[in-house]
């Protein structure tokens, strides 16, 4: 069996096991599995997020009010494979960092940030 061969394989068998397991309860699982991540990418998003909840405390701590800059921050880093909202939806359901994505979820809803108001303040992706 070629390489290929095994790939193509181990793609099927990650296809059978995800219909075992409701993945609507693991959308971010779900994502990473349909966008084909890396194991990499995955951490570079768990790291990035690590950086942002820090830097959250920190400005939560001096009284700060306002976390677009966050929001837009994490919009600009994010692997570009992946939806800012989508992702942040996701995150929220699995229960991944909590406070800082319930401020990305206050502010989606209460500035209405769409992907395309976001688009104005992250790097071009094409």
């Amino acid at each position: 069996m070629g390489y290929d061969d095994e790939k193509d394989a181990m793609s099927f068998h990650i296809k059978l096991l995800s219909r075992l397991v409701d993945v609507n309860h693991y959308p971010l699982v779900k994502l990473v599995i349909e966008k084909n991540m890396t194991k990499g990418e995955y951490s570079e998003l768990f790291c990035l997020l690590q950086t942002l909840e820090e830097k959250y405390e920190i400005q939560k701590e001096e009284g700060f009010l306002d976390y677009t800059s966050l929001i837009v921050h994490f919009a600009g880093m994010l692997n570009e494979k992946l939806d800012p909202n989508e992702t942040i939806y996701a995150l929220e359901q699995e229960g991944y960092f909590p406070h800082l994505i319930k401020e990305f979820i206050k502010i989606i809803k209460q500035d209405n940030v769409t992907d395309e108001i976001l688009s104005r303040y992250i790097r071009k992706k094409d």
